[in-house]
């Protein structure tokens, strides 16, 4: 059953499903909005005690629902400059060290980081014998995503790419997932050296939001785009621990590269851990 519904992924047409949902989600339509609402929030679980709207029929749209603003001081931001924090709610899916420009996707799968940063070799090498932590945000989860430590923007990328659901089964299953699906790459300085921030696409994922440019997709297409930020003025981009910086409208991946020797992850991080925004992520070295 597994093989099955992998298999179809490669079957069903990811960008015309992804268009149809999206059109779906940001559809007003009264009643049944409210009632979609509804069966979505019994069918996950959703925690709605901690929205600052917590009534379904406060949204207009599901898109508005999917991308809820939390009550002040629901994610208090654990204090400390040498602690980073988790941008978002989500499970750990993988993490460990950059070995040999690669990155574990699965048990048996490995990706290159260049492929993740959209082909960039110069850029890639920024992050040889770093770290890297990926994070899975499920259909339950709180959907806006914030900065772990404070950064000033340098580079935002955007990569085409193919829409696999990004589910641990999939990431079990198909190759190079998080390097082929549609993908936003923000590279931000910090005072311990790059930081990558990549917020990876999926099946339905109708989409990618930053806080600084807005909608980055859709409309898709099949260039990779690339805008360079000043360090300063009136167009830098410069945001602190905890800050959103971008939101999915449905689920999915973030993913975080460190340089050499920045950072050393939170001893009590495994595997398939929840994780909670704001909360202890890494140290800086």
């Amino acid at each position: 059953m597994d093989k099955i519904k992998v298999g179809l992924q490669y079957w069903i047409p990811q960008h015309g499903l992804t268009r149809l949902m999206g059109k779906l989600a940001s559809a007003k339509a009264g009643s049944l909005t409210t009632a979609v609402i509804r069966w979505f929030i019994k069918q996950y679980n959703v925690n709605m005690d901690e929205a600052k709207h917590s009534d379904p029929k406060h949204f207009k749209t599901f898109n508005e629902f999917f991308v809820r603003e939390l009550k002040e001081g629901a994610r208090p931001i654990t204090e400390g400059d040498e602690i980073i924090t988790h941008p978002a709610d989500a499970c750990v899916s993988q993490f460990g060290p950059i070995e040999d420009g690669q990155l574990i996707q699965a048990k048996g799968h490995n990706y290159s980081a260049q492929e993740l940063l959209g082909g960039d070799e110069k850029l890639a090498e920024e992050f040889k014998d770093g770290s890297f932590a990926t994070l899975y945000l499920s259909p339950r989860d709180y959907h806006r995503v914030h900065m772990p430590c404070d950064g000033t923007l340098r580079q935002m990328i955007y990569v085409p790419g193919d829409l696999f659901s990004v589910n641990p089964l999939t990431a079990e299953n198909v190759p190079n997932l998080f390097a082929r699906n549609e993908r936003v790459v923000c590279i931000f300085d910090t005072e311990f050296g790059p930081m990558a921030q990549v917020l990876v696409g999926a099946t339905i994922v109708g989409s990618i939001e930053q806080v600084w440019a807005g909608t980055i997709t859709p409309p898709r297409g099949n260039t990779v785009y690339k805008w360079d930020y000043p360090e300063e003025g009136d167009k830098a981009v410069i945001l602190k621990k905890g800050e959103e910086m971008g939101r999915f409208k449905l689920g999915s991946t973030v993913i975080n590269l460190f340089a050499k020797d920045a950072i050393e992850f939170d001893a009590s991080m495994e595997n398939g851990q929840p994780t909670v925004m704001g909360t202890p992520y890494a140290l800086k070295k």
